[in-house]
């Protein structure tokens, strides 16, 4: 007698990311529609304070988080929107298999910002920030709505994991009394 295990058609691949890359597919226009609104609104390098530690600005970085390689010449753009184009056919096929819930939004926030940020790069060389979290004279680096996709998708992800692990940590607890 054979075992046969079924591995899962494209249409069940279908189905079970459908959901989950619609969600980054949000986050992603979501992303795209704040920085058009910033672009349309404000001239580039402008400031409009709202709280003692919070400013809308316009800024662009040519760069990676905290405008690293921001000076780099030209080649970063290229570099960085491979990488997340990479990043989001991996997350696509990932998407599309058995994950948690945890996990499955977790990659969705991650797919939704790298490509809210890949588009920047595409379209305009350079992504756009406009949040700027600040504490007296210490600026957080600006950011944008795909950064935070990306944080909290990481935050979910390192959430998954730890329960991943007490979940095991408990299982086994449980055999060893037995």
């Amino acid at each position: 007698m054979t075992s046969a295990i079924s591995r899962p058609t494209f249409q069940d691949r279908l189905a079970t990311g459908w959901t989950w890359w619609c969600l980054g597919g949000a986050i992603a226009l979501a992303d795209f529609a704040t920085k058009q609104l910033v672009r349309m609104t404000m001239p580039l390098g402008d400031q409009i304070p709202l709280t003692g530690f919070f400013n809308l600005v316009h800024v662009s970085n040519a760069g990676a988080a905290f405008s690293m390689l921001a000076g780099a010449g030209g080649w970063q753009r290229y570099f960085f929107t491979v990488i997340a184009v990479v990043v989001s056919l991996c997350l696509v096929w990932m998407l599309s298999s058995t994950l948690t819930r945890i996990e499955a939004l977790a990659y969705s926030l991650i797919l939704g910002g790298a490509i809210g940020n890949a588009a920047d790069r595409v379209m305009y060389g350079a992504v756009t920030d406009f949040l700027d979290v600040y504490l007296r004279n210490w600026h957080w680096p600006a950011f944008n709505l795909a950064d935070v996709a990306i944080c909290v998708g990481a935050l979910a992800l390192i959430t998954a994991a730890f329960l991943d692990a007490q979940a095991r940590t408990k299982s086994q607890r449980m055999h060893d009394s037995l």
